[in-house]
């Protein structure tokens, strides 16, 4: 049974007006339980559409998406909540500033899970909150009460990754989460990013404008352009693509050279 499948989605903005947007035409993917798929493509592609799709933000106009075998179509975001894991672009979203970095593991370890009158973290809950944080090589387990507000925007989205990951949810979003730092810093969280995923053996899906890191990321690369899938590769062929192959096989596809500004900057 697959973790991810989307079956023909659909989604239009501003339906019958003169900026009208055909956002996803029909986009059909399937992901194993332990694949990591990137996605690449240009401005206006689709692909944060579609994350933002299978999160639930908005409702597709047709088509279906399944969770791990669960009809999850037409249920909110916040109803996802339980089975998805999700990281932003802005290192600002995903934790709450003013609280500690351990108040922050707690409230992920509780998200989507029925509120009680109790509130603390236990001295076992305490633990493992450092143990997990200790596989950041951050030194973040010996300031766990230090405000998250306080931490620079990489060490910030690693720990986002971590809360993101801490129930092991069905599958993880990353939506360009490397985007908004600098190269060393996106290298890093991106190394993270693996063990993460590695580690805890989750399926997860990464929206990216940096060919090579779609290149040297997970087991599936799938490119889009004006709302579709164009194209896929995976396996040993994706691990002896190159840079220049990724742009050609775009342009044999869509009949349009690659004019992503972001994307040919990170080559």
């Amino acid at each position: 049974m697959a973790m991810l499948e989307l079956r023909n989605i659909s989604k239009t903005f501003n339906i019958g007006t003169i900026n009208e947007k055909k956002a996803l035409q029909g986009v059909s993917l399937s992901m194993e339980e332990g694949d990591f798929v990137t996605v690449i493509g240009g401005n206006g592609a689709g692909k944060s559409t579609m994350l933002n799709a299978i999160a639930g933000v908005w409702p597709i106009d047709s088509g279906a998406i399944y969770i791990d075998g669960i009809n999850v179509t037409g249920l909110p975001d916040f109803k996802r909540a339980s089975y998805i894991g999700r990281v932003f672009q802005d290192p600002m979203l995903g934790t709450a500033p003013d609280m500690q970095i351990i108040e922050n593991m707690a409230l992920a370890a509780r998200r989507g899970k029925s509120r009680t009158l109790k509130w603390g973290v236990s001295k076992k809950e305490k633990e493992h909150y450092l143990e997990q944080l200790a596989t950041l090589h951050l030194d973040l387990e010996n300031r766990s009460t230090q405000k998250v507000g306080l931490l620079s925007g990489g060490q910030r989205q690693a720990l986002t990754l971590l809360m993101a990951s801490l129930q092991k949810p069905k599958l993880l979003l990353l939506d360009e989460h490397t985007a908004a730092l600098d190269p060393k810093t996106a290298a890093n969280v991106l190394a993270t990013t693996k063990d993460i995923v590695s580690r805890n053996h989750l399926t997860a899906l990464m929206v990216t404008h940096n060919m090579r890191d779609a290149i040297a990321t997970g087991n599936r690369l799938i490119m889009m352009y004006g709302g579709r899938i164009i194209f896929e590769v995976s396996g040993e062929e994706k691990q002896k693509l190159t840079v220049d192959d990724l742009m050609e096989r775009f342009q044999k596809a869509s009949g349009e050279e690659f004019a992503d500004d972001q994307s040919l900057l990170s080559e």
